[in-house]
């Protein structure tokens, strides 16, 4: 933590004690004043912020200003229950702007671009954030949001758009239909900026030969702003994040210790200057670590590596706990295999059955790659699977995040 970060942190935690009525009841609950902390090592003892602790401030019990400071609301899908509502002043979008476009312009985007943003508009917070970024650095933004790919193609070809703000999973539906179409002659894209999702090497490969583009991984959440609170540069060593707006962490899942630079582990995040919903040490659930040292670049933001998965993405499978990052190193070694998987879960009887359904390259055996995966499996993660190859393409694509994992025993 440097010395302008620490006192930003403090002004922050005095700022929150005082004006967020969602902290004054936490700090309450735990008996922490802001007095409390008095130096950088303190603040392992503030409370973490959890999703589910703004689920229970809906809808708007995260806001620490008058409602008059309020230009907008952004939200979760809640899909898992009460959406998250995060409300923004508008110092809150002038600062998420601006950290957008830093991520354009270390991607290496230009006022000479044109920048085709296809995730969603509206309540989420992607497809705003690609274009008010896109437009402080005077590109122009081509605002498509999800979906209808026949007309994605042509304003691609048409306008001659030079950088793509996609998911990986639809970015993957489009480099198929390009390269099915012939129509990679007719483009002029150079980049994609890709983010949402964790997505493997496998994927990426396939994504940057079927488009023709160097690829940038972008990083954010809702709760944070949105997408744009990191990017890696051209040298693509990991993500350079913004230390002047956010304070992050990496911890223990398990313990909540912080655990040694260039560990991995959880992603914490405190945001310096947020006036709408500031949040204190909050846990994003996205497995990452901090990268020692300086960036060959030599940009001076610190950065945390890809995102490894979600902390809440383990499933139990026969008394072994399976993370998708195992599957994606697993089928990355295996010849023939594609980028595109799904598993879904089951019970027989009292027994948990567990299918992986994988895509094959063209013209390979599939019965064999299907024996050469399950004894993979079992040899690697430990327990026996049913496998399914399927030829390139049989299985669902889609417009915004891949689902992988299918957890059906308890329906």
């Amino acid at each position: 933590m440097t010395e302008t970060q620490y006192r930003l942190f403090l002004k922050q935690l005095k700022n929150v004690a005082e004006n967020s009525a969602f902290y004054k009841q936490k700090f309450a609950e735990c008996g922490l004043s802001p007095e409390d902390i008095k130096s950088p090592e303190d603040i392992g003892n503030i409370p973490f912020t959890d999703k589910t602790d703004l689920r229970k401030a809906y809808p708007l019990g995260l806001m620490a200003v008058p409602e008059e400071q309020i230009v907008r609301i952004h939200s979760t899908s809640g899909t898992t229950g009460d959406p998250v509502i995060i409300p923004y002043t508008a110092q809150d979008v002038a600062d998420w702007c601006e950290m957008f476009k830093r991520c354009y312009e270390i991607a290496g985007v230009t006022a000479a671009d044109r920048v085709q943003i296809t995730p969603g508009f509206g309540l989420w917070t992607a497809g705003i954030g690609f274009q008010t970024g896109c437009e402080a650095l005077g590109a122009m933004a081509v605002p498509m949001g999800p979906g209808n790919t026949e007309k994605q193609l042509k304003m691609m070809a048409d306008l001659k758009t030079t950088v793509l703000g996609s998911t990986s999973s639809y970015a993957l539906l489009l480099a198929e239909q390009v390269q099915e179409r012939g129509l990679l002659k007719d483009l002029a894209l150079k980049k994609g900026i890709i983010g949402s999702e964790r997505w493997s090497d496998k994927m990426r490969k396939r994504i940057r030969e079927g488009l023709g583009i160097e690829l940038f991984d972008i990083y954010g959440l809702t709760e944070i702003y949105g997408p744009g609170i990191s990017i890696d540069c051209e040298y693509h060593t990991g993500l350079h994040y913004f230390d002047d707006y956010l304070y992050v962490e990496i911890i223990d899942p398990e313990t909540g210790e912080t655990v040694p630079e260039g560990t991995y582990g959880e992603i914490v995040v405190t945001t310096l200057r947020k006036e709408g919903a500031p949040l204190l040490r909050y846990r994003t659930h996205d497995m990452s670590r901090l990268i020692p040292g300086k960036c060959a670049c030599g940009r001076s933001y610190p950065r945390h590596d890809r995102i490894l998965g979600r902390t809440d993405d383990v499933v139990k499978v026969k008394g072994v706990n399976i993370h998708p990052s195992q599957i994606d190193i697993l089928l990355k070694g295996i010849e023939g295999v594609s980028s595109e998987y799904m598993v879904s879960l089951t019970k027989e009887g009292s027994k948990d059955k567990m299918i992986l359904r994988f895509e094959a390259e063209n013209g390979t055996d599939l019965r064999s790659l299907e024996q050469l995966v399950g004894h993979a499996f079992k040899q690697k993660i430990g327990i026996r699977i049913h496998t399914e190859a399927v030829p390139l393409g049989g299985l669902p694509r889609s417009e915004k995040k891949t689902k992988r994992i299918h957890d059906l025993r308890y329906q």
